[in-house]
């Protein structure tokens, strides 16, 4: 599984994946950084069969109207600290990782795990 995590989540984000073992990229680490518009993220997510991470709910409607990105987790918990994301994410990544193994569009709130398929 790979995770491409949007610019409005932190890069620790991403360094928490990688380690995990969880192959992940920032936005930060793409040629245009954290200005890449949704459009390129969804083109990289289909090209390379990347998971998009955001809190942009545009992301959910591409993916309804669209069929982009690849697949997503959209994150729904609002605005909190990085450790508080954090510590949503040692609590539900396996969970996260066995939805995705069936589902394309999962929605991580702060309790739950919602499926958008």
């Amino acid at each position: 599984m790979k995770f491409l995590v949007d610019a409005q989540l932190p890069k620790s984000l991403s360094i928490w994946f990688k380690e995990k073992g969880i192959d992940s990229i920032h936005t930060s680490e793409l040629p245009s950084k954290n200005s890449t518009t949704d459009e390129t993220i969804n083109n990289y997510s289909l090209n390379e069969k990347r998971i998009v991470v955001s809190k942009d709910a545009d992301f959910l409607q591409s993916y309804k109207l669209n069929g982009k990105p690849y697949k997503l987790l959209l994150i729904t918990t609002g605005n909190i600290t990085n450790q508080k994301l954090k510590e949503i994410f040692e609590k539900q990544i396996e969970n996260i990782l066995l939805m995705f193994e069936e589902n394309s569009c999962v929605e991580l709130t702060h309790e739950n795990i919602i499926i958008h398929n």
